[in-house]
């Protein structure tokens, strides 16, 4: 067959990148098309997205698909969850995005599982882990304060399908990124109408549901004449980046756990039907859309975002000390992020942490945030860059273990290895310390497994794969994997 071309837009919570895939019949090349940073913006006491910015992102790839003169079969957008945008009568944004990272929904659950519905019966309904940036927790958050914005919202749509609407006039609200809300009933298969209307919120307010695989329109008049393209279909792919990067996990069978490894750690497992039982609710699973009907059964863990939030700090201090110095202190602390992860291996110490400990989720200082948690917890106090990695590393694993051993006692799977997808899967330190905690192999790649799902799930729309299991095998031909064994 002839090499067919397919646009998969990755964003995520930090950057957002374009990837260009090509499919000849038998493997898929991927070659990053564009990238940009996705800044989160502070206004107004609040923090919010630059939808306009990721939109205008994404026609900048488009024009660069018709400058490079390729025959584009379509696009898939994907994105971080729980978030949305809301739209007026006319079709128009109304204001930025908040960003689940906004401080204002501390103390949102609670509130919420007081005045409106009790905490056990939303799980029943939804089978969604409790976190406060839920889109549920968000809307109510926004809704107390008065928000103009939501109060003329004709359209309340979650970021990707935001941006479908932005590029083809379309609403809809896809099962995977709607699943992340805590406002969705995966028994029913679509928003629950008793949530919605704790919230004040009528269904019409949401686009339709569509599932990945979809053809949901083309790009609109307006998009084609700025960039010089046909009328390019747009597709709905596993919208939430997890549900497209679990889609890239190249395994055979079923007994493994999958880890998306990035600023969050999603661990977890597939499943056939929704697990929504007492020991769920008491360890605060959650229950999220996968493809083909799937349920990505997982816990989400706060993941490397300790560890670029500590990086972040080192490297401003780097900074501020060159200045005053007026000589380089690149010496100080490696700026390859490989380097600063190898000093993990010249620590000694043996401090944990919790990485879920909420003081972690947006401290003004990670480095001081760590110190209180290990001086409260009587712990030896890291002294220099090496022992703070070698803290966050071992914790990340053993967490890992943690949430293993109970996937294991909840479900019927016989986890036997992990498959570790995203960026985390190609830092060699974070993986070997989890194969060693995990005492299993650890299968890393592929490192772009969100983009890579997005794209063959465009494939398959296209007709030219039929399962989900033949979207793996491509995988397997066409992806360097790394296995970790433990030590």
């Amino acid at each position: 067959m002839q090499p067919t071309h397919y646009l998969a837009v990755d964003l995520g919570a930090t950057s957002g990148r374009t990837v260009l895939a090509t499919f000849d019949g038998e493997r898929i090349d991927m070659r990053e098309f564009t990238r940009f940073k996705n800044p989160q913006i502070p206004l107004g006491k609040h923090i919010f997205w630059d939808l306009p910015h990721l939109y205008n992102e994404i026609i900048t790839a488009l024009q660069k698909v018709a400058a490079e003169g390729i025959n584009l079969t379509s696009i898939g957008i994907d994105t971080w969850g729980c978030d949305v945008a809301f739209f007026g009568a006319d079709g128009l944004l109304l204001g930025l995005p908040y960003c689940y990272r906004d401080p204002h929904t501390d103390g949102a659950m609670e509130r919420f599982f007081g005045e409106q519905m009790p905490q056990k019966e939303i799980y029943s309904r939804t089978g969604i882990q409790f976190m406060p940036f839920n889109t549920l927790f968000h809307l109510d958050t926004i809704r107390r304060e008065n928000s103009v914005a939501l109060a003329n919202a004709e359209k309340i749509l979650f970021i990707p399908d935001a941006l479908i609407f932005m590029l083809t006039g379309e609403a809809v609200c896809e099962y995977t990124v709607a699943s992340t809300s805590q406002m969705l009933n995966p028994n029913t298969g679509d928003l629950d109408s008793d949530i919605l209307q704790a919230l004040g919120l009528s269904r019409s307010k949401f686009g339709r549901m569509v599932v990945p695989g979809e053809n949901i329109g083309v790009i609109n008049q307006q998009i084609q004449k700025v960039t010089g393209l046909g009328p390019i279909p747009v597709v709905a792919v596993g919208s939430h980046d997890t549900a497209s990067a679990v889609a890239a996990v190249p395994a055979a069978d079923g007994n493994y756990a999958y880890l998306s490894c990035g600023t969050w750690s999603l661990l977890g497992i597939e499943s056939q039907k929704p697990i929504i039982t007492e020991e769920s609710y008491k360890e605060n699973f959650t229950n999220e859309g996968g493809l083909d009907s799937t349920t990505r059964f997982l816990k989400n863990i706060t993941g490397l975002w300790i560890f670029e939030q500590c990086r972040k700090e080192w490297e401003a201090q780097s900074a501020a000390a060159e200045k005053a110095s007026g000589e380089s202190a690149a010496g100080c602390i490696p700026s390859d992020v490989n380097e600063l992860n190898a000093l993990s291996l010249t620590s000694r110490c043996d401090s944990l942490i919790n990485p879920d400990d909420p003081r972690f989720a947006h401290p003004v200082s990670m480095t001081a945030a760590i110190r209180d948690y290990l001086s409260e917890t009587r712990q030896p106090i890291p002294e220099t860059p090496a022992d703070y990695v070698r803290v966050i590393f071992r914790s990340l694993a053993k967490r890992y273990l943690e949430i293993i051993n109970i996937l294991r006692r909840i479900s019927s799977v016989d986890i036997q290895r992990l498959h570790v997808i995203g960026g985390g899967s190609r830092n060699e330190y974070l993986m070997q310390f989890t194969a060693d905690t995990l005492q299993m192999p650890v299968i890393a790649g592929p490192m772009e497994g969100t983009g890579l799902g997005n794209a063959l799930v465009q494939v398959r729309a296209a007709g030219f794969v039929d399962s989900l299991t033949e979207m793996r095998s491509i995988i397997g031909r066409s992806i360097e994997l790394k296995t970790y064994l433990p030590k």
